[in-house]
């Protein structure tokens, strides 16, 4: 069974701390669980994808774009 967001905010883990704190950890351990046996190329699509959600395609391209440039010529990966 899929875990709920209530699951994740109901944590043994983080059950103590504030809920601001507590709602931001749920949201990471929701994402982990749902990103962690991804290749880097899924990770990569489901990042863009929520970006695109959240600021418009036309920027969260452009955003992507430059993170690209960046690895590229910095990190060298």
């Amino acid at each position: 069974m899929k875990k709920t967001y209530e699951d994740y905010y109901n944590d043994p883990d983080i059950i103590n701390e504030i809920p601001v704190m507590r709602e931001i950890h749920a949201i990471r351990l929701m994402i982990y669980d749902e990103t962690k046996d991804m290749t880097q190329a899924e990770r990569t699509a489901y990042f863009a994808g929520s970006a695109a959600q959240l600021l418009g395609k036309e920027t969260a391209d452009r955003l992507m774009a430059k993170t690209l440039d960046y690895r590229r010529n910095v990190v060298g990966s």
